[in-house]
């Protein structure tokens, strides 16, 4: 790839444990499937800048480095995470079951403190100066916030959840990436599912609001190309979520869609569902909640996209089994020109 031109990937790897320490030990041990599968696929599709999703937090970003050395010459540069908000301790009841200190009353959900992060890998340097975390906004903060009630129109679960309850699930970054052209700006984070909840909708809501925070940042003017990297966990057509949100981020005039396609997604289509699905990125259960598109890259209006794919190759290829072998989603990837 010539020099001006940049690959940018997405990937929502699930490579998530349920004890800290335990995604390095399986890392470390260079046999396990699922950690090998999701190598050969960064190996085989090469992105310049990739976001991982689902990838355990750790202080020294331990697991971080030894996955990065585990993937030999294709290895990256710059490495950056944050302390999401996945597993972080808050002493209340979140999710109005009456019980304290599970997974569901963390501040995102989560067996311990950091599970299922965001991890950035990058070829070119990372202006850690100019970071921005947005991941401590309160979601009763938010413009425009949908906060959850009772049928009394109380708060949900409680006036003191509500008073702690940060917005974003995982993670929100603004990272500032400098390129041989000049900076670009990568616009990260993963939101939370919009289901499994009540009739409160408290996860449809919070999913809403935190993609909806997107739309609000970007009516800001941008003083340098940028790219979104997006975990949205919602379909624009098909799912439970509120997908007029998702659509907005996917028209927004700052914005442009390259409508990443696979063949694989193409021939896995669900028949009652009415998105494209060779647009579809995750490969989940059959026939509900089924495949959908959930996860995202969008280069800002003023990029000139050369080419985007997402890797779920045909049931007939070689490389079929090392996609689910590796994770229900699929690997986004863009490449752009930069100007």
């Amino acid at each position: 790839m010539a020099a001006q031109n940049l690959r940018v990937a997405f990937f929502n790897a699930e490579l998530s444990r349920k004890g800290p320490g335990l995604l390095l030990r399986d890392i470390a041990s260079g046999n396990d499937p699922q950690v090998a599968a999701v190598q050969k696929i960064i190996k085989l599709i090469s992105p310049d800048i990739l976001l991982l999703s689902d990838f355990d937090y750790d202080a020294e970003l331990r697991a971080l480095n030894v996955f990065n050395q585990r993937l030999g010459a294709a290895r990256y540069q710059h490495l950056f995470a944050l302390r999401p908000n996945t597993g972080m301790y808050t002493g209340l009841d979140l999710n109005g079951d009456k019980r304290f200190g599970t997974p569901k009353d963390a501040q995102g959900f989560g067996y311990f403190s950091g599970q299922g992060g965001l991890a950035l890998l990058s070829r070119f340097p990372i202006n850690n100066a100019e970071v921005q975390d947005f991941s401590s906004l309160l979601w009763k903060d938010a413009k425009n916030a949908l906060l959850p009630s009772w049928p009394d129109g109380s708060p949900f679960p409680s006036h003191k959840a509500l008073a702690v309850q940060r917005l974003p699930s995982v993670a929100h970054w603004l990272v500032p990436v400098q390129l041989p052209s000049g900076p670009l700006t990568l616009l990260a984070y993963q939101a939370g599912p919009p289901v499994f909840d009540g009739s409160e909708d408290q996860n449809g809501k919070r999913n809403h609001d935190e993609n909806a925070f997107w739309l609000r940042f970007l009516d800001k003017p941008q003083s340098a190309p940028f790219v979104l990297l997006a975990g949205a966990n919602l379909d624009p057509a098909d799912g439970d979520g509120r997908v007029e949100v998702i659509q907005a981020l996917l028209a927004h005039p700052t914005l442009q869609d390259p409508k990443p396609v696979s063949l694989g997604g193409k021939q896995a289509a669900n028949p009652s569902h009415k998105g494209n699905p060779a647009l579809d990125t995750a490969d989940w259960k059959d026939p509900y909640p089924g495949n959908m598109r959930v996860d995202y890259v969008l280069p800002s209006a003023a990029l000139k996209v050369l080419d985007a794919g997402v890797f779920w190759p045909a049931p007939i290829s070689s490389d079929s089994a090392l996609a689910d072998r590796a994770s229900r989603h699929r690997m986004v990837w863009v490449d752009v020109e930069l100007p």
